[in-house]
C-alpha cells in the first residue's frame, strides 16, 4: 500500500557537555582551567531524493533524534559535532509543522532533488570550565551541560509531480491509456477501482518528454473522502493539464462528465479552473452513429468537442497525445 501521508516526531541531538579539567604538567603543577566546551548536536534535516516511491520510511517508526554532540575535553579540546540526521522523501512532498494550538505552519514544499529543509536544530554544546576564570575564582570546578536539541511534530504529505493527470470514474481506461502512451505497467482490468495507488508514465514524443499521473477512478463524494477520493485529488493538484476521461460505456455520458467536474470543484476549485481536455473512451464498443451522439454530449456538456479514442485499436491516440504536447 502507498503511504503518501506521515505524521512524524523530530528532535535535534542534544549539545555535548563543557569538560572541567585543570592544566597539569611537569613544570606546571597548578595550570588553570583547560575544559573543552561540547560539541553542538546533531540536525534533522528532511530533503528529496528521487529514488523514494511513497513515504513508506514512516511506515512504522514515527520518532527520529540525531545523534549527541561529543562531550569537551582535556586541554582546551572541543567535542565534535553530531552529525546530522537525514531523512530522505520523495520528491513532491510537502512539510508541515503540526503546532500546539492545532494550526499547521508550511516549513518546505520539496520540488526538486536535492532540496532540504532543517526540521530540527541541535542544541549547542555546553562551555568548559576555561571559559568561567576569573581574577577573583582562578579555579572554577564547573562547567556548562549541552543544551537539548529542538522538537517538532512535523505533518509529511506526499503529493505527484506530474505535467498531465488522468482523471474520471473507475474503469474509464485511464490505466489502459497510461499503459499505451509510456512505458508505465498498471495494473488493468475490466471491473472499478483495478488502479488503488496513482501511477506515473513518462511520454515521449517527437523531442517532447512530460509526465502523465493515472489518478484512481473517483466517485460521487469523492471530495468529502467517499472511495478514498480525497487522498487521491490532492495528486493532481501539481499537474498544469486534466485529461478527462469518460467511457461510452456509460448510458448517461454527460452526468458522467459533470460528476468528476463537480467532486474537482468541491475539493479545489483551482483544480475545477485548470485548463482540461475531455476525452471519450473506448470508442470500438460502440457503432459510428451511437459514438456520433455520445460525443455529442459531451460536447454540449463540456463546451468543447472531445477527444476520440479506442487504447484497444490506438484510434486517436497520436491526435490525443499532440493535442496534449500543443496544451503544455
Amino acid at each position: 500500500m502507498l503511504i503518501d501521508e506521515a505524521t512524524i516526531h523530530v528532535q535535534g541531538g542534544r549539545g555535548g557537555d563543557g569538560h572541567v579539567s585543570f592544566r597539569r604538567e611537569k613544570y606546571v603543577p597548578n595550570g588553570g582551567p583547560d575544559g573543552g566546551d561540547g560539541g553542538r548536536g546533531g540536525d534533522v534535516l528532511v530533503r528529496a531524493e528521487a529514488g523514494p516511491h511513497g513515504l513508506d520510511l514512516f511506515r512504522r517508526k514515527h520518532d527520529f533524534a540525531a545523534p549527541e554532540g561529543e562531550q569537551g575535553g582535556r586541554q582546551q579540546k572541543s567535542g565534535k559535532r553530531g552529525e546530522d540526521l537525514v531523512l530522505a522523501v520523495p520528491v513532491g512532498t510537502v512539510v508541515r509543522e503540526l503546532l500546539p494550538d492545532g494550526r499547521k505552519q508550511q516549513l518546505a514544499d520539496l520540488q526538486t532533488v536535492g532540496q532540504t529543509v532543517r526540521v530540527a536544530r541541535g542544541g549547542n554544546g555546553g562551555w568548559g570550565n576555561q571559559h568561567f576564570a576569573t581574577s577573583i575564582k582562578q579555579a572554577p570546578d564547573w562547567a556548562k551541560p549541552g543544551q537539548p536539541g529542538e522538537q517538532r511534530k512535523l505533518e509529511l504529505e506526499w503529493q505527484l509531480i506530474a505535467d498531465v493527470g488522468l482523471i474520471g470514474l473507475p474503469n474509464a481506461g485511464k490505466s489502459t491509456l497510461l499503459s499505451v502512451i509510456s512505458r508505465a505497467k498498471p495494473k488493468i482490468a475490466a471491473y472499478p477501482f483495478t488502479t488503488l495507488e496513482p501511477e506515473l508514465g513518462v511520454v515521449e514524443i517527437d523531442d517532447k518528454t512530460f509526465v502523465v499521473a493515472d489518478i484512481p477512478g473517483l466517485i460521487a463524494g469523492a471530495s468529502e473522502g467517499k472511495g478514498l477520493g480525497d487522498a487521491f485529488l490532492k495528486h493532481v493538484r501539481r499537474t498544469g493539464l486534466l485529461i478527462h476521461l469518460i467511457s461510452v460505456e456509460n448510458e448517461d455520458m454527460a452526468e458522467a462528465y459533470r460528476t468528476i467536474r463537480q467532486e474537482l470543484a468541491a475539493f479545489d476549485q483551482a483544480l475545477a479552473d485548470r485548463p482540461e481536455i475531455a476525452v471519450v473512451t473506448k470508442s470500438e464498443l460502440v457503432a459510428p452513429v451511437e459514438l456520433v451522439e455520445k460525443t455529442a454530449a459531451i460536447a454540449q456538456t463540456a463546451g468543447q468537442p472531445p477527444a476520440v479514442i479506442s487504447a484497444a485499436t490506438h484510434a486517436g491516440i497520436p491526435e490525443l497525445v499532440r493535442q496534449i504536447v500543443s496544451h503544455l
